[in-house]
Order: C-alpha cells, then sequence, then structure tokens
C-alpha cells in the first residue's frame, strides 16, 4: 500500500469506528502526539486515548485531502471534522449533546506499512466556542 492508501485506511477505520483495523495500522511503538497536549508512545496507550475519545465524542470525517512524500514515509491530511460532544471531559465545557464542525489536520510518519507518529491539530478554542453555546 502506497503512504495515501495507508492514511485513507486509517481515517475509513475511524469513520467506521472499527477501532481493530484502525489500531492494526499503527506500529506498537507508535507516537501520539495530541493536539495541544502530551505525546504518547505505544499502541496501548493509544488505544485507550481512543477509548476515551470515543466515550466523549461521535466524529465522523469529511473533505479529506491526503499528501504523502515522495519517499513514502512522510504524510498529511487536511479534513473536517462533524461531531457530537456525548459527554464531558475534564476540563472542558459541559456536553449537552452539542454538535461542531472543525477544520483540522494531521502529520503522519510511517514505517513497514504502517503509522509511526501522528500528530493532530485543531482549533481547540474554536471547538470550545462552538459547543459552549
Amino acid at each position: 500500500m502506497s503512504a495515501s492508501d495507508i492514511i485513507r485506511a486509517y481515517y475509513d477505520a475511524f469513520n467506521a469506528q472499527d477501532m481493530d483495523a484502525f489500531l492494526n495500522l499503527l506500529t506498537d511503538d507508535v507516537v501520539h502526539d495530541i493536539n495541544q497536549g502530551e505525546r504518547q508512545e505505544g499502541k496501548a496507550a493509544f488505544a485507550t486515548f481512543m477509548e476515551h475519545m470515543n466515550r466523549c465524542y461521535k466524529e465522523t470525517l469529511t473533505d479529506m485531502v491526503i499528501m504523502a512524500s515522495e519517499t513514502g514515509i512522510r504524510a498529511a491530511a487536511e479534513f473536517i471534522v462533524n461531531g457530537q460532544y456525548l459527554a464531558t471531559d475534564e476540563g472542558l465545557p459541559e456536553a449537552k449533546g452539542q454538535t461542531y464542525k472543525l477544520p483540522a489536520g494531521a502529520f503522519f510518519e510511517l514505517r513497514d506499512g504502517k503509522v509511526s507518529r501522528v500528530t493532530n491539530y485543531y482549533n481547540l478554542n474554536d471547538w470550545i466556542a462552538q459547543v459552549a453555546k
């Protein structure tokens, strides 16, 4: 699979909420840079992060644009997050089922046909303004 194919499969699994397929696209030592947060390492930490996210948020990504380096070891994606805030996340506004639409992006490193690093970016202040209504 090409780098673009791997990233497309990653986001297709995310949108389908197929966490087994999603996590199988990660290396065991994956590095995850959380938007405006910490760096976590390892597939187990990523799985725990996704359990938390899926409990608090229901999201579908649309308008996907995927870009990849000629070497196939780096890629990026830009997309729109269409979400619903399901359960209050610590330190954030109270969840009341609010919906939001947020531009976002991610940068990737790939190794042996899997994602070895993902760094996510979105405007947290924009998200807070949308759900604080």
